[in-house]
């Protein structure tokens, strides 16, 4: 991956699983990207006046100015000088008789460098080279804690409902997600396992649920990675931006690594068993129907007293993990559209979609220009900063228009009214 551009989606991913406490090497790995790239933007992150909420919150264009524009992290040279005492620092602690310790030596190190690094930053950039030498030499099981993760997956078996139109038998797709903490389950029927609809399913469940867990586990859905590999398997960029709209980070499962999924592997045997088979006899006419009837199912199954547990999955559930979850935002996840434009000479880009044409400042007439589109929403970007934002208009071959992006003559043109035309016909002007 080196030399490569990390998009910033993806960049946006690395920030998120360092919040939630994995190392660089783990994300480095989980991300499919190099671990030094993975350490330089976590230091200019850290660097940069915001803190880690606050460059989330940035637009792409944005963040990307602020992360690759220069922001070294270590560009005024203490961490060459810290480099170089590294070695002494660590003989020190680790010679007992010397009975040294961070701040024992910070204070050695501030009297002979008064412009170095404050005490914070000093333990900061140990702990983090102990971190980089550490070596796992043992294995521990996995301990989920709540509100942490959440897997996702689709039913290799299909539902169906009767189209009343036509007659014809109509097969779904069945989203399935798991709390791997509680076991707590949540199932929905979808028409297929395209990105929208797999979207639209995983909307639903956050709403069900009430909150977003802080990382989200993916299978190899077609909707949510594209490229499945052994080792790392890349993740569609709309899942990326969905997981950074909701403030959680997504790791992709590993196709041969059936450890990895377990948890929601098991919900999808037990969903077979409480839901597929109540069903089994039944007829429906809608896919609302159909998925009323599996929410009543599937609520049961969270209700039900499990074996070797006085209590039942949703009572465990609202006990420990719904107040975990992180609040969901005031609006929904839109699928965005990227795409880059040629300003024409008339001052308006064309969204190829739609045929619709879009004003732009005249300033950047023949320049190419970065647009994302929402179902509500165009924006246009040039150099990082957003230039132009219109509501989204569906109506092919026609503009829409702000006047404040038109030169003063055109502005002054458009400006002309009817009883203008009119005098000068009449020779009045």
């Amino acid at each position: 991956m080196s030399g490569k551009t990390v998009r910033m989606s993806k960049l946006k991913q690395v920030l998120r699983l360092h919040q939630c406490g994995m190392s660089n090497r783990k994300i480095a790995k989980h991300l499919s990207i190099d671990k030094e790239t993975v350490n330089n933007y976590v230091r200019k992150a850290k660097a940069d006046g915001l803190d880690f909420d606050g460059l989330l919150r940035l637009e792409d264009y944005e963040l990307d100015r602020r992360l690759r524009g220069g922001n070294a992290a270590y560009a005024d040279g203490r961490f060459e000088v810290f480099k170089e005492l590294l070695p002494y620092f660590t003989e020190q602690l680790s010679d007992a008789k010397n009975h040294a310790t961070l701040k024992s030596l910070w204070e050695e190190y501030i009297a002979e460098h008064p412009n170095g690094y404050s005490l914070t930053q000093f333990r900061f950039h140990y702990r983090q080279n102990a971190v980089a030498q550490r070596k796992v030499s043992t294995v521990l099981a996995d301990l989920h804690v709540p509100g942490e993760k959440v897997y996702l997956d689709f039913a290799g078996d299909t539902l169906s409902y009767v189209d009343v139109e036509t007659g014809e038998v109509v097969r779904v797709q069945t989203f399935v997600a798991c709390f791997p903490a509680t076991d707590y389950a949540y199932a929905i029927a979808v028409p297929s396992q395209r990105q929208e609809d797999f979207v639209y399913a995983f909307i639903q469940f956050l709403r069900s649920v009430g909150g977003v867990p802080k990382i989200i586990v993916t299978d190899n859905l077609k909707a949510a990675v594209i490229k499945p590999d052994r080792y790392a398997p890349s993740l569609n960029q709309l899942f990326e931006d969905m997981a950074n709209h909701y403030g959680a980070a997504v790791i992709p499962a590993r196709p041969i690594h059936p450890k990895d999924k377990s948890n929601v592997e098991g919900q999808v045997k037990i969903i077979y068993h409480r839901v597929y088979h109540a069903l089994r006899n039944r007829t429906f006419y809608s896919l609302s129907e159909l998925n009323a009837a599996i929410a009543e199912r599937v609520k049961a199954h969270n209700q039900t007293r499990m074996q070797l547990k006085p209590y039942t999955r949703e009572e465990q559930f609202l006990a420990t993990e719904k107040p975990a979850l992180s609040a969901l935002p005031e609006k929904d996840f839109e699928i965005r559209r990227r795409t880059r434009l040629k300003v024409q000479h008339n001052g308006c880009v064309l969204l190829g979609c739609d045929k619709h044409y879009y004003s732009i400042p005249y300033q950047y007439v023949g320049r190419t220009v970065e647009v994302d589109y929402t179902r509500t929403l165009v924006k246009a970007y040039c150099d990082g900063t957003c230039i132009a934002t219109h509501e989204r208009d569906y109506a092919q071959g026609r503009y829409t228009i702000t006047n404040e992006h038109l030169a003063s003559k055109c502005q002054a043109y458009r400006s002309r009214s009817r009883e203008y035309y009119v005098n000068k016909g009449m020779g009045v002007m």
